[in-house]
């Protein structure tokens, strides 16, 4: 089922709106408005689907909304938002949040929903909260001081002082959730398809700072709307972090050096090194498991089935499903004669883009600050801090899921699917021309997958090459998983995972050379 199968509106108190019990006829008013406006969201999960309404989990007025004022006003949102389903599976839940004018200045007129043209908002302006920095002022105070209103819970670290005056403005890039920059102190990440239980990117950084970990931003404060009933659940709406200015992500960094023709593999051996010591923090403040031989098969029958559905969708697949089997009946060979296998939280959708680096400050000077000058300051990324970001997961898939302990290798792998995405972008050029690279950078990707690996040794006392079947299994599911992306989304990219698949059918011991 997914992750939003709680039914939350039969335990999520709705604050009245208006009077209007729950938001019904509030949000049977909007509902034109959103069934145009939701489907052109990148975080929509619904797309391809008819929506046919919406069904109000939670309403809560954060600002009144009362006509013929100056102020605006903020409605948050917990709606259902109703899409034919397989049978099993229910409707997403998505939250938003709106703000309502009489007269909407130019700057908001692209965040403009629409006017509803029936209910108590009739004739109103109704937009997109997060662009207007007098709405979003609204929430960084909410989250200094905790409290509640309604559904909603306002959390803060009772060690964190969160200062005044901080400018916010939304992060414009292609994201699964939203986030909001406020100065450059801090960034709040707003959670879209929600449900009931604590997402891992809060959990999880929390869990980390409790032990003193410091390779993860620990959580300043954060929000959620809070169930009823004799074992009440929470549903994560979002987290407050240190925001780090002067950082850059692992991906730029990747690709100027990929374009400079420079050796990467400190930065990569140091990144592995990180990487080891975050599980560790991990599986030291939270509870481990061992996956039996039953949940070891059970693993290699998943991947199958996902292998079976790629094949079945993109044709390129097919001549190397054959090759591919062969690593998932290893994996569950491995579970009925091996040993067992070491399970615990992990970040779960790892790669170059989920890592920022800050470089550490020249000998007599404070850095550049140009973004050109910005990045060369990083140099090859082997010297100052590495930190993991956004522990979310794979946000498609369910919650329960991505809470579950998963074998430290599911992050390594994609780490090491990453270096090989990297690679394919050099020579740099446009994303038609996106494809398996040259002989220079493909050996540029192997030195820094063994670079990481050999890093993450080093730290922990563990190789993930020394156990090649699980770790060829993992890395031959992300590729696959790959190519149906690709196929789907990014046609002229569908070479840079096949040349992967390529490698992988043809390897038998060795996933990292």
């Amino acid at each position: 089922m997914s992750d939003s199968s709680l039914p939350l509106a039969a335990v999520v108190p709705a604050a009245a709106v208006h009077g209007d019990h729950g938001g019904t006829a509030l949000l049977r008013s909007l509902s034109p408005l959103l069934a145009e406006w939701l489907p052109r969201q990148r975080w929509f999960a619904g797309k391809g689907r008819p929506l046919t309404g919406f069904s109000p989990v939670a309403a809560t007025e954060l600002l009144p909304c009362g006509a013929g004022g100056a102020t605006p006003g903020l409605l948050h949102f917990l709606v259902r938002a109703r899409q034919s389903a397989a049978p099993g599976t229910a409707d997403d839940c998505y939250q938003l949040l709106l703000g309502v004018r009489e007269a909407l200045p130019p700057e908001l007129a692209p965040a403009l929903l629409g006017r509803p043209s029936t209910g108590p908002l009739r004739g109103r302006a109704v937009y997109e909260a997060l662009h207007d920095p007098r709405l979003t002022g609204l929430l960084l105070e909410r989250l200094r001081a905790p409290g509640r209103l309604g559904p909603l819970r306002f959390s803060r670290d009772p060690k964190a002082v969160i200062p005044t005056g901080l400018r916010p403005r939304p992060l414009t890039a292609e994201q699964s959730n939203s986030s909001v920059i406020y100065g450059s102190a801090y960034i709040l990440k707003l959670f879209r398809r929600v449900g009931a239980g604590v997402n891992p990117d809060l959990e999880l950084p929390l869990a980390l700072a409790r032990r003193g970990s410091t390779p993860v931003p620990a959580p300043t404060a954060w929000f959620e709307a809070v169930t009823r009933g004799p074992s009440p659940e929470t549903v994560t709406l979002g987290v407050l972090q240190p925001f780090l200015p002067d950082a850059a992500d692992g991906w730029q960094l990747a690709l100027r050096a990929l374009e400079a023709r420079r050796d990467f593999t400190g930065a990569a051996s140091a990144l592995g090194r990180t990487t080891a010591e975050v599980h560790t923090g991990l599986a030291r403040a939270l509870p481990t498991s061992v996956l039996g031989s039953d949940q070891l098969e059970h693993l290699a029958s998943g991947m199958a089935a996902r292998l079976d559905t790629a094949s079945a969708a993109v044709p390129a697949l097919r001549p190397y499903r054959p090759a591919l089997l062969g690593a998932f009946r290893e994996l569950a060979e491995r579970g009925r004669h091996g040993p067992a296998c070491p399970a615990q939280r992990v970040h779960g959708d790892l790669h170059l883009g989920q890592v920022l680096h800050t470089a550490a400050p020249p000998p007599g000077g404070t850095g550049a600050t140009g973004a050109d000058d910005g990045l060369a300051a990083h140099r090859d990324g082997a010297d100052g801090r590495w930190t993991l970001i956004d522990f979310e997961g794979e946000p498609a898939k369910p919650l329960a899921e991505r809470r579950a302990d998963q074998p430290v290798v599911r992050d390594i792998a994609g780490m090491l699917r990453s270096f090989d995405y990297a690679a394919c972008q050099c020579p740099a050029g446009p994303a038609d021309t996106a494809g398996p690279g040259d002989a220079w950078s493909q050996e540029w990707a192997a030195a820094n997958r063994a670079a990481y690996c050999a890093g993450y040794a080093d730290a922990c006392g563990s190789d993930p090459r020394d156990d090649a079947v699980l770790l060829r299994a993992y890395e031959t599911d992300k590729a696959v998983y790959e190519v149906l992306y690709e196929a789907r989304n990014r046609p002229s990219w569908l070479s840079i995972p096949l040349s992967a698949i390529r490698r992988l059918a043809d390897e038998k011991r060795s996933p990292s050379s």
